[in-house]
């Protein structure tokens, strides 16, 4: 009897611990990556886990002369080095460029999940503490490299996005958007911010970009603040989507929703319309859900938390929270980037001059994965676009700047912000490598860098 006993209990410990094993084994891509990219990724069938898929690049920072590899017929150099995790480029009137050097605010520790975020922040290089600072970059004699720099304004709260009205800069602070007087040429700003509207803040998702309309209202972009409205939806308020703020009444409406992380927005050129790249919701498996690529109109709802990619349920919202009234409802985005790339920055080709290749569509840059084996994004990517104003018919993402990650799968830098210079060059913020990357059409001056 005893021995039977023993034997029943060793199967249900060995029961146990492969159920352990099951449930917290990294989940491995089974897709190609290009087949979960476009815009008709395949989509499959969810692969939920308690405990999360991790995988992230350690970041370890450039070394000696190293920098990343630029697509054949490119070729690039440091603009800047020496920041502190630069994260979102500017380009005034007068070619000057602004970067924020910036990072999450502070973040409480309430239990185990908190605890590992902040391992894996550390990991990722992600822990260092906000500057807290717009910087200003200046080429003056057009060779490259910006000889100047100057502190350009401080008194910001984690800044991100930055767009110039007429005579008034505002900066999309994590709680809030601010604005300050600018005149053309100015160095340094010592006027104090001046509060337009509050945004909410805490939580996951800490950018706020920003971006000027023609009808003199800003887009405002504000993530959500967990992964699937783990607190409940009324935590989210305002969030997961963007919003249209009027300075002059200093009020907002919502403008677009069920966007869980929208980042970089641009106008796309022929159309004029609005886009922006989204960051999709995490730990559903290693295939899904693609980050995505999308045109954006007033009174869209693209699904978050209920929904992704136009109407698939995420199982793992409890039936008493579940939306079936949105499901026919939720738009479908129009171009994958592929999975849990952390598709963050955005711009348009239209001031690039680097070669007919890369003369009309949009550089994103993919800051890289966390919830994916293997790993993914970790480089700046092009997708072509057709004069309709939309990606090219069976478009895929074509590599502009890899080489971030070493041999050993280590992250020498992360790409997040892009915008064009005056010359037409790329430029990149990289907040692990400290260094705002040049991108321009090879053949020119090689620029050495500093």
């Amino acid at each position: 009897m005893r021995k039977h006993v023993t034997r029943v209990g060793a199967l249900l410990l060995l029961l146990i611990v492969g159920v352990a094993v099951y449930l917290g084994w990294p989940d491995r891509a089974r897709m190609s990556f290009a087949s979960v990219t476009g815009a008709r990724p395949a989509i499959t069938d969810p692969r939920e886990q308690i405990i999360p898929t991790v995988g992230i690049a350690k970041a370890v920072g450039w070394s000696g002369n190293a920098a990343p590899t630029p697509a054949p017929g490119l070729q690039v150099a440091a603009f800047a080095t020496g920041l502190q995790h630069p994260r979102w480029l500017y380009r005034l009137p007068n070619g000057d460029v602004l970067v924020a050097e910036s990072n999450s605010p502070p973040r409480a520790t309430h239990g185990i999940a908190d605890w590992v975020m902040g391992i894996l922040f550390k990991r990722a290089g992600a822990d260092v503490p906000s500057a807290n600072r717009i910087t200003l970059l200046r080429d003056a004699n057009g060779d490259g490299v910006a000889e100047t720099r100057t502190t350009f304004l401080t008194g910001l709260n984690s800044p991100y996005g930055m767009a110039l009205v007429g005579s008034t800069l505002y900066i999309g602070d994590t709680d809030a958007l601010v604005r300050v007087p600018y005149t053309t040429g100015q160095t340094q700003i010592t006027a104090r911010p001046e509060v337009v509207v509050k945004l909410s803040g805490g939580g996951n998702h800490w950018a706020r970009n920003v971006l000027a309309s023609s009808d003199g209202t800003l887009f405002v972009s504000v993530g959500s603040s967990t992964n699937i409205a783990d607190h409940g939806i009324d935590a989210e308020q305002n969030r997961a989507n963007i919003l249209q703020v009027d300075p002059a009444h200093r009020t907002f409406r919502i403008y677009a929703a069920g966007l869980r992380n929208p980042n970089g927005m641009a106008y796309e050129p022929h159309s004029k319309a609005l886009w922006t790249v989204v960051n999709e919701r995490d730990m559903l498996g290693s295939d899904i859900v693609p980050d995505y690529l999308t045109q954006v109109e007033f009174g869209d709802h693209f699904g978050w938390p209920w929904y992704y990619w136009g109407g698939y349920p995420d199982p793992r919202i409890p039936d008493a929270e579940k939306n079936p009234a949105l499901q026919q409802y939720a738009k479908r985005p129009d171009y994958a980037m592929g999975p849990h790339v952390a598709a963050l920055g955005l711009t348009f080709a239209s001031d690039a001059k680097l070669g007919a290749r890369f003369a009309d569509g949009a550089f994103v840059g993919e800051h890289g994965s966390w919830n994916r084996k293997p790993l993914s994004g970790y480089k700046v990517v092009y997708v072509p676009f057709a004069d309709n104003g939309f990606p090219a018919k069976g478009a895929k993402p074509v590599d502009v700047l890899t080489g971030f990650l070493d041999a050993k799968g280590h992250a020498q830098g992360r790409p997040v912000g892009v915008i064009t210079d005056r010359t037409g060059a790329l430029l990149v913020a990289d907040d692990v490598g400290g260094r705002v990357w040049r991108v321009s059409a090879a053949g020119g001056q090689q620029i050495a860098a500093r």
